[in-house]
């Protein structure tokens, strides 16, 4: 890998800030090769480096004395995970769809004002995502929760298209019901409500979330149609 300075990668961030995170981490390590990993399969973690997703999505997980999962969040592209980054224990990653990675070492994060900046912002949104899912959590009706949760997959990875926003993430029945508590029976029932009242579709194996504009996933299209992703 060729050797860039912090000064020059202040000016490449000057020259160049109408760029994405990703684009800008193409930019500056071109010699560096992306890991890909295939759908299902577990990421490898590391107490010494970051991992942002450039593309594709993660499953972020820990696994309970009973043998049962919790999941703790779904990081996107631009997103940043890694050890360095939580206390929890044990902590997994899985490749929820087909991934590229590219591996930091903390210790260069550390000594880049420019990258500090880009986790730092791009950080933040795994905090709100962890906030919302804790508030979430709150929510006493399976329903609002199950409700919310979509809007919350719509709102952090959704694709506006004409007949709506499109969550572009496969995630089976169990894999809802492990992120609301609840379990996979009422999962089925409950979108099967929702179809019967218009507030959802499934196309291909994907939900796609009516833009009528008594249904709140209405909400979501302006901050989404003018986000930089």
């Amino acid at each position: 890998m060729s050797v860039i300075t912090g000064a020059s990668r202040d000016a490449i961030v000057g020259l160049q800030s109408h760029q994405t995170f990703i684009d800008l981490l193409e930019q500056l390590y071109r010699d560096r090769a992306l890991v890909a990993y295939p759908t299902g399969q577990a990421i490898p973690l590391h107490a010494d480096e970051v991992l942002v997703v450039c593309r594709g999505i993660v499953q972020l997980f820990t696994i309970q004395q009973d043998g049962s999962e919790t999941l703790l969040g779904l990081a996107g592209p631009s997103m940043p995970m890694g050890l360095p980054l939580t206390t929890v224990d044990p902590y997994w990653a899985t490749a929820l769809t087909d991934v590229d990675l590219l591996s930091l070492p903390f210790t260069e994060i550390e000594e880049s004002p420019v990258l500090m900046a880009g986790i730092f912002r791009n950080l933040t949104l795994r905090l709100q995502q962890s906030e919302a899912w804790l508030a979430l959590a709150g929510k006493r009706l399976v329903a609002d929760r199950l409700k919310h949760f979509l809007l919350m997959l719509a709102k952090d990875f959704g694709q506006v298209e004409p007949g709506g926003i499109r969550i572009p993430i496969r995630l089976t029945h169990h894999q809802l019901a492990t992120a609301i508590g609840t379990t996979r029976v009422t999962v089925t029932r409950l979108l099967k409500d929702f179809k019967a009242e218009g507030w959802l579709v499934v196309d291909q194996r994907q939900i796609l979330l009516g833009m009528d504009p008594k249904f709140p996933a209405n909400q979501l299209l302006s901050p989404m149609h003018y986000r930089s992703m």
